[in-house]
């Protein structure tokens, strides 16, 4: 058995080289941070379906009325396929704006709520911190009229 230059077996090292691997994933994944992305995850992937379903299922019908055409399949072909003896030969090449236009609406509601998510969350940790800078100065006033009657009491 080859021994590594300390001596030590190269798979001992290799071994003790995945433990610690092992151990300080481990410890990466029980940070809260973590689980809390994870869990952000999973939200937002849930979150991303209802809005696809409201673009697609509601949004995308109601502008088709506006133009009487299903606008989720509009295209604009710049090579129509070719079929030969009832097989396509060539694929058509086609501009799918329909589908891009059902993204860019999905971006869009996606980010109004992550706005507002985000604008709400500040507005609550402003008003935490406003809280909690009263609270302090309270306690603090307190403090100070409780030493001066503690000063007075001594002289």
């Amino acid at each position: 058995m080859e021994k590594a230059p300390n001596g030590q077996p190269e798979k001992e090292k290799a071994r003790e080289k995945g433990k610690r691997f092992a151990r300080e994933f481990l410890a990466f994944l029980k940070r809260g941070n973590v689980i809390d992305l994870a869990v952000g995850i999973v939200v937002g992937g849930a979150f991303q379906k209802i809005v696809s379903s409201l673009v697609n299922d509601i949004i995308m019908p109601l502008l088709s009325l506006l133009g009487k055409q299903n606008l989720s399949g509009a295209k604009l072909v710049l090579r129509p396929a070719v079929v030969e003896a009832g097989a396509v030969v060539a694929e058509e090449v086609a501009l799918m704006w329909g589908s891009f236009l059902q993204s860019v609406i999905d971006f869009f509601i996606i980010g109004l709520a992550i706005f507002v998510a985000l604008r709400a969350m500040a507005a609550f940790k402003a008003e935490v911190d406003r809280r909690a800078r009263r609270l302090f100065a309270r306690k603090m006033a307190k403090e100070t009229v409780g030493q001066e009657e503690a000063n007075k009491r001594r002289y």
